[in-house]
C-alpha cells in the first residue's frame, strides 16, 4: 500500500503531464475512429456519454438546452450502447471546480469494486468486455432512464448544501421525502432506519421529491417503484456489511436506475463510489462516539473518503488551486485502498490514449 507520502509524490509526478481538462467531443471528432466523428456528446457531473438516439443537455457556458439526434449506436445483436467516458473534473455546490489528478481511474476502480458486491442485488446496465477496473470508458446498454437519483441514507450526514436532508432537519424540517423524524437527531448520527429520499435529475439543481410525488407525476410506475426502492435497500445492506468489514462506514448512497430492452429495472452509471456516497473511518467514528457519550463533543465529524472532503475547500465559485487539487487527489486514493485492500496502481499513459484504446477496443469487438 502507497502511504501518504507516496501517494503524494505519485501525484505531484503525473500533474505536469496531465493535460488539463479537455472536451471527449474534441477528442472524437478528431479521432482515429471514424464512426464517431458525428456523434454529440452528453456531458455529465461525473462521465461524458456517448449514445445513439435523441438527447439533450443544459449549455452553462451558453445559458441554453442543446438537443441532437445522434445515429443508432448498436452491439452486433442489436442492443442499444450507451459509452461512459469518466473524467476527472470536480464539482461542489453545482459549480465546476477544475480536474482532480487520477479521481477518473480512482472512481472507476471504486466503482467496479462495489459492482462486484452488489450486482447480484441491484442488476446493472454494464456490458464486459475486459477493458480493465481502471479503464475510464465504460461500456453499457443504453437504458430508457427513469428521470430520479434514489438516495438512501442510514446517517444524518452533515453538509452545506441547501436542499439536503440535514439542512432541512436543523432548520426544523421533521417530515422529508415521505418520511417522519424524530426529535434529537444529531450531525452524522444515525438516522432511525433507512430512508429512501429520491430528488429529482437536473443539470442545474437536484430537488427532493418522494415516493408518492413521482408515482403521481407519472414519471414512475408504482411497482417499478418498489422494485428498485427494494432492491436498492439489499444493496445498501450488502455494501455496507462489505464495508464495515474493511473498517468503513457506509453513510448514504445514491443510485440512478433504468429499464433495459428485457423490461427489468437495473442500475446504471457509478455504484456506490466516493462521489456518489459517503464513506466514514469506523474506527474513528467510534472514538467520537465515546466522546459524545461523555460530553466531551456536540456532534460528530469523523475522517470521510468522500467528495465531502472536497467541498471543505470551496470558496464561491473559485476553481481549487494547486495545493488543495494535490490534497483532494491523495485524500481519494487512500480512499481506494481503503476501500479494496489493494495498493493503487495507475495507468500513467494520456488521457488521450487511455479513452481512445478503451473506445477503439469496444468498437473492434462490440459494435455493429
Amino acid at each position: 500500500m502507497l502511504d501518504e507520502q507516496e501517494i503524494r509524490s505519485l501525484v505531484e509526478k503525473y500533474i505536469p503531464g496531465e493535460g488539463g481538462d479537455f472536451l471527449v467531443q474534441e477528442l472524437i471528432k478528431h479521432g482515429p475512429i471514424p464512426r464517431l466523428r458525428d456523434y454529440i456528446v452528453k456531458p455529465g457531473k461525473v462521465s461524458d456519454s456517448i449514445f445513439g438516439g435523441k438527447g439533450s443537455f443544459f449549455d452553462k457556458k451558453h445559458g441554453r438546452v442543446v438537443e441532437f439526434e445522434n445515429p443508432p449506436l448498436e452491439t452486433k445483436d442489436g442492443r442499444p450502447l450507451r459509452l461512459m467516458v469518466r473524467t476527472d473534473r470536480i464539482s461542489t455546490h453545482d459549480i465546476n471546480r477544475g480536474t482532480i489528478p487520477f479521481k477518473d481511474q480512482v472512481l472507476a476502480i471504486n466503482h467496479h469494486h462495489m459492482l462486484r458486491v452488489v450486482e447480484r442485488n441491484i442488476g446493472t446496465s454494464q456490458l464486459e468486455i475486459g477493458l480493465g477496473d481502471n479503464s475510464v470508458v465504460i461500456v453499457a446498454e443504453n437504458l430508457t432512464a427513469l428521470p430520479f437519483e434514489n438516495v438512501l441514507r442510514f446517517y444524518l450526514a452533515k453538509t452545506s448544501t441547501k436542499t439536503s436532508l440535514y439542512q432541512h432537519y436543523i432548520h426544523g424540517g421533521r417530515f422529508f421525502s415521505g418520511h417522519h423524524l424524530p426529535d434529537g437527531l444529531i450531525a452524522n448520527g444515525l438516522l432511525p432506519y433507512l430512508i429512501d429520499t429520491p430528488t429529482t435529475k437536473s443539470d442545474e439543481h437536484d430537488l427532493p421529491t418522494s415516493q408518492r410525488e413521482l408515482i403521481e407525476q407519472g414519471l414512475v410506475k408504482e411497482l417499478d417503484y418498489i422494485i428498485l426502492k427494494n432492491a436498492s435497500a439489499v444493496a445498501f445492506g450488502m455494501a455496507y456489511k462489505h464495508l464495515i468489514q474493511r473498517g468503513i462506514i457506509l453513510a448514504d448512497t445514491k443510485l440512478e436506475h433504468g429499464i433495459n430492452r428485457e423490461g427489468k429495472v437495473v442500475s446504471q452509471d457509478e455504484l456506490f463510489t466516493m462521489d456518489s456516497s459517503r464513506y466514514w473511518l469506523k474506527d474513528d467514528y467510534d472514538e467520537q462516539v465515546r466522546f459524545l457519550k461523555e460530553e466531551k463533543i456536540n456532534e460528530l465529524n469523523p475522517r470521510n473518503f468522500s467528495k465531502e472532503f472536497a467541498r471543505d475547500f470551496s470558496s464561491g465559485d473559485q476553481p481549487y488551486d494547486y495545493d488543495q487539487r494535490v490534497l483532494i487527489a491523495v485524500r481519494y486514493i487512500q480512499g481506494i485502498q481503503e476501500i479494496t485492500g489493494h495498493q493503487f496502481i495507475p495507468d500513467m499513459r494520456s488521457k488521450e490514449e487511455r479513452i481512445l484504446g478503451g473506445l477503439q477496443k469496444i468498437f473492434d469487438e462490440m459494435v455493429r
